[in-house]
């Protein structure tokens, strides 16, 4: 793919405090790396605009990315509350629900990776499973982290023949980093399940009748020399062309 022109993406991000207790906006590197690498230039999108901001911005990327990050409230699903929730962020979850019915009201290309593809599921009326290994039957072992590398792949996921996933990675299973402790239950309204992890659980989604909108539940950006994980970051780029 040629780089003379590169679409500008947007990346979410999230909110810490220092050890002075100076809020800061945090991304991992691994993003933008990955969008560099397909041909795109990452900006990071901050939690503290407001929806006009929002909508004003969004008329200049070619695409958006629903980083990983901290659990979404369960009040915004109905979720069962659980002591393993943690890393709520009211500023995030605001402006990522309204991100994505902005993005797909506009259809502009659209990636939604482990948080990501949560915050898409429930945007479009799904619930999650607040703690897998708790309330999913017989479930494999999903939250490899923080004590385990980001690259380690822990399980395969099965994907949908003949989804734009299946198109994408050219393969019926693929090997896959795992780092959730939370997933999806019931799937959102226009939303198609289009990869499995071994238990069951939904890993891949996308949205029907978009001309891109894919989310994943685990971290392709930490997986920088597996090709099939990349080749996600590159079709996302060559949409946004």
């Amino acid at each position: 793919m040629s780089h003379a022109i590169q679409p500008l993406i947007g990346i979410t991000c999230g909110l810490i405090h220092n050890t002075d207790g100076v809020p800061v906006f945090q991304l991992a590197q691994a993003y933008t790396r990955a969008v560099q690498k397909a041909g795109g230039l990452p900006l990071v999108i901050p939690l503290d605009m407001d929806e006009t901001g929002v909508s004003s911005l969004l008329t200049r990327l070619d695409g958006i990315i629903l980083s990983g990050g901290g659990d979404i409230d369960p009040h915004y699903f109905n979720g069962i509350s659980h002591p393993n929730v943690y890393g709520i962020s009211p500023e995030r979850d605001a402006l990522e629900i309204s991100l994505v019915n902005q993005v797909l009201g506009m259809d502009k290309p659209l990636l939604a990776i482990c948080r990501g593809i949560q915050v898409l599921n429930v945007a479009l009326g799904g619930d999650l499973y607040t703690h897998i290994q708790d309330q999913v039957e017989h479930s494999l072992k999903h939250d490899w982290f923080p004590k385990f590398p980001r690259d380690k792949l822990a399980h395969t996921v099965s994907i949908k023949c003949e989804s734009k996933l299946d198109q994408i990675v050219n393969a019926d299973e693929i090997k896959v980093n795992s780092l959730h402790h939370q997933g999806i239950s019931r799937v959102g309204e226009g939303l198609i399940p289009t990869a499995f992890a071994p238990d069951g659980l939904v890993e891949g989604l996308e949205v029907a009748g978009a001309s891109f909108a894919i989310g994943v539940q685990w971290h392709p950006e930490c997986l920088p020399d597996d090709p099939r994980s990349q080749s996600l970051f590159k079709a996302f780029i060559e949409a946004c062309l």
